[in-house]
């Protein structure tokens, strides 16, 4: 259990690794991929594109850790025996959604157009995949034959995010990359840190 848990440590230790590297990278100047994307969706915020984009991303996005939140809460209060274990899920929810929070201002990243705040990481990829990270989570802990399913939508869920803030101008691909490098390098090590990962049950 002690040596796969370090696994899944060094696991997210790379990742976030991965994660600076690629900030520092792309800081200055974006990659060819970067623009070609960019050059690709140009002027799509104002179209019917981009008008479908912003909708998905109004629910795609910085609401969904609070509903995940609240529904970690009322779980909590009608389930004693999982208050520690969401207690726990709502911990890894804030550290992984901080993730943008604190970073943003480290990159401080120009975005594709012109746009508020920095770019580097997505903001809303970050709060897709974080939400996904730990709606995995509770259900490989509450109900485990739906865990692939929650794969299989959060990832869903956060390559729509991805695309959408894409569509919109408003964030490089490489941005919505390190989103995912960050999350789930934080996702990992704070994960395995509260004995989150491996559960007891998973095979050797």
């Amino acid at each position: 259990m002690t040596a796969r848990r370090g696994l899944y440590t060094l696991a997210g230790t790379l990742l976030l690794i991965g994660f600076v590297i690629l900030g520092l990278s792309v800081d200055k100047r974006p990659p060819p991929v970067d623009v070609a994307l960019a050059d690709t969706f140009r002027g799509q915020y104002t179209r019917p594109a981009g008008q479908v984009a912003d909708l998905v991303t109004n629910v795609l996005g910085p609401v969904l850790p609070f509903v995940l939140g609240t529904v970690l809460v009322v779980i909590a209060l009608r389930r004693r025996e999982l208050t520690a274990l969401c207690v726990k899920l709502a911990v890894v929810l804030v550290l992984c959604r901080l993730t943008s929070l604190i970073a943003k201002p480290l990159f401080y990243r120009d975005r594709p157009r012109e746009f508020p705040d920095p770019s580097y990481p997505s903001g809303h990829v970050v709060a897709v995949a974080c939400t996904g990270f730990v709606a995995v989570l509770l259900c490989a802990w509450t109900r485990p034959r739906l865990a692939r399913l929650a794969i299989t939508i959060a990832v869903a869920a956060t390559l729509v995010a991805a695309l959408c803030r894409i569509v919109l101008g408003v964030h490089w691909l490489t941005d919505t990359a390190g989103s995912v490098l960050a999350v789930g390098g934080v996702g990992l090590i704070s994960a395995a840190g509260l004995g989150l990962l491996p559960r007891p049950e998973d095979p050797a």
